[in-house]
C-alpha cells in the first residue's frame, strides 16, 4: 500500500506491506533505502522479511522514487534532512507502529540517514538498528589500486555537482540534490560524517546505544567489508553484532543481494527477537 508523508514541503513516498500472516503485533522494520534506488526495488527483500514474521515499511529517501522535490538547482538538502525524514516518516506512522517493536534497516545511503538519524534525533522507541551493504567510503579503505580511483572519482561528482547546481546521475546514483553529494563526498574524502547543524556527529554517533547488526556483502563494489568496520568502530556505545553476508554459488554485490536475501532475513528477524525490552 503506498502512502505519502508530507515534511518541509517535500512529500515522502511510503510502501507499507500486508502484515505477516499468523503474527500479531509483529516487530517492524522500517527500510531507508540506498542512493538513487527506488522502495519499489526491496519488495523481495520485504516478502523475505514477512515470510520471517516481520511487518515491512519502506520509505523512499526525499527527491527519489515517489518523494519530492524532484533534485534540481533550487533543492539545498542533504544529510541532515535525509535524517530528519525518518522521523517524519515515524511520527506520521505512530499508530501502527506504536507498543511494537521497531528496527530501521539503513541500506548504503540510508544507512547513514539511520545512523545520523539515532545520533541527532534520538533513539526513543528504536529498539534496535540493521546496517546492510553500508559503509563510509573513504577511499584509503578500498583495496589496491582502486583506493587512488576512489578519491578522484567521488571528488569529481562532487565538483560537477557544485558546477550544475545538482548531480544529473550519470552513471551513479541517479539524480541527487548537491547537498547530499557534498556530504557524502566529505565522507569519501575523511572517512568522517559532517557537521550538521553545528552538530559534531562523530562524537554523537558514539553515544548511540541502540543495539547494532552490521552486515556487509561479499563482492560488494561500492562498500566493501573495511568501509563498514569504519562506521562500527564510530558505534563505541553501542552492542554491535559485525557479520558478513554470502551464499554459496550466488555472487552477489553491492543491490542484488536484496533478490536472494532469506536467509539474511531470518538472521534479522532472530536479531529482532533478541533486542532487549525497551
Amino acid at each position: 500500500m503506498q502512502e505519502f508523508v508530507q515534511v518541509d514541503g517535500a512529500r515522502l513516498g511510503v510502501q507499507l506491506y500486508p502484515e505477516p500472516a499468523g503474527v500479531r503485533d509483529a516487530p517492524v522494520v522500517l527500510i531507508s533505502p540506498a542512493m538513487g534506488v527506488r522502495a519499489r526495488y526491496y519488495r523481495p527483500f520485504a516478502a523475505a522479511l514477512r515470510d520471517a514474521g516481520l511487518a515491512v515499511i519502506v520509505a523512499d529517501l526525499r527527491g527519489t522514487g515517489e518523494s519530492t522535490p524532484r533534485p534540481s538547482r533550487a533543492c539545498r538538502y542533504g544529510y541532515a534532512e535525509l535524517a530528519a525524514d525518518i522521523g517524519a516518516v515515524r511520527t506520521a506512522l505512530k499508530e501502527r507502529l506504536d507498543g511494537r517493536r521497531l528496527l530501521l534497516l539503513g541500506h548504503s545511503l540510508g544507512g547513514h540517514a539511520a545512523v545520523l538519524h539515532l545520533a541527532l534525533h534520538g533513539e526513543q522507541e528504536v529498539d534496535g538498528l540493521a546496517l546492510v551493504a553500508v559503509g563510509l567510503p573513504y577511499w584509503r579503505d578500498f583495496a589496491g589500486l582502486r583506493r587512488y580511483g576512489v578519491l578522484p572519482y567521488t571528488q569529481g561528482i562532487a565538483a560537477t555537482t557544485r558546477l550544475l547546481g545538482v548531480w544529473p546521475g550519470w552513471g551513479f546514483g541517479g539524480r541527487q540534490a548537491r547537498g547530499v553529494i557534498r556530504d557524502w563526498a566529505h565522507v569519501a574524502r575523511t572517512g568522517r560524517f559532517p557537521e550538521l547543524h553545528r552538530v559534531d556527529t562523530e562524537a554523537a554517533v558514539g553515544r548511540i546505544r541502540t543495539p547494532v547488526l552490521a552486515v556487509s556483502v561479499e563482492g560488494d563494489q561500492y562498500t566493501p567489508h573495511p568501509t563498514l568496520d569504519r562506521l562500527c568502530v564510530k558505534l563505541t556505545a553501542a552492542r554491535v553484532e559485525r557479520e558478513r553476508y554470502h551464499i554459496e554459488g550466488t555472487a552477489l554485490d553491492h543491490f542484488n543481494w536484496v533478490r536472494s536475501a532469506a536467509p539474511l532475513a531470518a538472521r534479522i528477524a532472530d536479531f529482532t527477537a533478541g533486542l532487549p525490552p525497551r
